[in-house]
């Protein structure tokens, strides 16, 4: 690293079934084209190398052997893919290869000494949608619909643990299968049901689809839904129906005034004029930023500038802003990235607002051990 260059790569799926992970990757990319732009490591450079996997854990690996032998890599940077990233790290411990900011949401990300994951649990999210609907809202009974795959189990697990610890009972709890585009018999028994909340765990697409069946049935409530849902592309689905919808989220709203997300907004507006400006990429973004995060902190720490220091440095991160994310912190044996959410509201026009700050994830939750 002589030339004052520090290369970094990651796996991204160009091919295969989801193409538009890309604005993930364009993202990070855009972040690390403003730190050379704006001198935000101290006159170093980032050479960020990237290739195709097609979203297939096995070519993840067979990509990160050739950007480590190859392209002489210092670290993996907010590579794309819970299954990609998770298939990677017997490898990454191998070399010794530190994987910051793995875009995905597994426990077993959390637990390993080499890999520092920005995203929280799904579980810790539900339960703070909870908390907010019973201790902000004042609403006593609350609904799940749950994706039935591992995002949605995610999600009921916080949920119902947190219920219990509330010494309360879901109003109705029901699944649903992700390509469901009819939510009316799963509405009619949350309406039966009398809840005042509704917490929906699945795309886009299908909050979009059952705030549509709700408004057929005249049922009114309070809606919320996970942060990668407080995006443009769900006012594209739902239009007006999504005003009021809240979103627990551990980034800021894409449409904040921070000196951060302006910067995101500005970048990929200029290097990648054709991707959306939404959460979506504000992810990739602030994966990216731990990145820089942890190597500013490794140059201000005059440690030798080796993979091993870059982790010791990566453990001393507490409290801090990285990217749309606040609060991170790291320690010996806990790399759990983001410990807090906020509140985010959809508002009239298209717009999200920050309605209540960041606070932790609701401790019997987050500190829960999960089996």
């Amino acid at each position: 690293m002589a030339s004052k260059t520090v290369t970094i790569g990651a796996f991204t799926p160009i091919t295969g079934p989801v193409p538009f992970y890309a604005i993930l990757t364009h993202a990070a990319d855009a972040c690390f084209k403003w730190a050379n732009e704006t001198n935000a490591l101290d006159g170093w450079k980032i050479k960020f190398v990237t290739y195709d996997d097609g979203y297939e854990p096995a070519r993840s690996v067979a990509v990160t052997r050739r950007l480590v032998g190859e392209d002489k890599i210092f670290a993996l940077a907010a590579p794309v893919g819970t299954a990609q990233s998770v298939a990677v790290i017997p490898y990454a411990k191998e070399v010794g290869l530190p994987m910051i900011g793995p875009i995905g949401g597994a426990t077993a990300l959390f637990s390993e000494r080499l890999v520092f994951p920005l995203l929280p649990d799904y579980g810790w999210s539900a339960a703070s949608n909870l908390d907010f609907a019973i201790n902000d809202l004042k609403n006593e009974r609350v609904a799940l619909l749950w994706e039935n795959d591992e995002l949605g189990r995610s999600a009921k697990r916080g949920f119902d643990m947190h219920m219990k610890t509330l010494g309360k009972e879901a109003a109705e709890s029901i699944p649903f299968e992700v390509r469901n585009t009819d939510f009316t018999p799963h509405l009619r028994r949350i309406a039966n049901a009398k809840a005042e909340s509704v917490i929906l765990f699945g795309s886009n697409a299908n909050l979009a689809a059952a705030l549509k069946a709700a408004d057929r049935l005249g049922f009114k409530a309070n809606w919320m839904a996970p942060f990668f849902t407080a995006d443009p592309t769900t006012y594209k689905l739902a239009g007006p129906l999504l005003d009021g919808t809240y979103f627990s989220s551990w980034l800021l709203p894409v449409t904040a005034d921070d000196p951060g997300i302006k910067a995101y907004r500005e970048s990929v507006a200029k290097h990648y004029p054709g991707d959306p400006i939404g959460v979506f990429g504000l992810n990739g973004w602030s994966n990216a930023s731990l990145f820089l995060t942890g190597f500013k902190a490794l140059l201000d720490s005059g440690k030798p500038l080796t993979r091993a220091s870059l982790v010791d440095v990566m453990e001393t991160l507490r409290n801090v802003t990285v990217g749309g994310a606040r609060g991170v912190s790291f320690e010996k044996g806990d790399h759990r990235g983001a410990r807090q959410e906020g509140i985010i509201q959809a508002k009239e026009g298209g717009k999200f607002e920050l309605v209540r700050d960041f606070k932790p994830f609701p401790a019997d939750v987050f500190n829960a051990k999960v089996g």
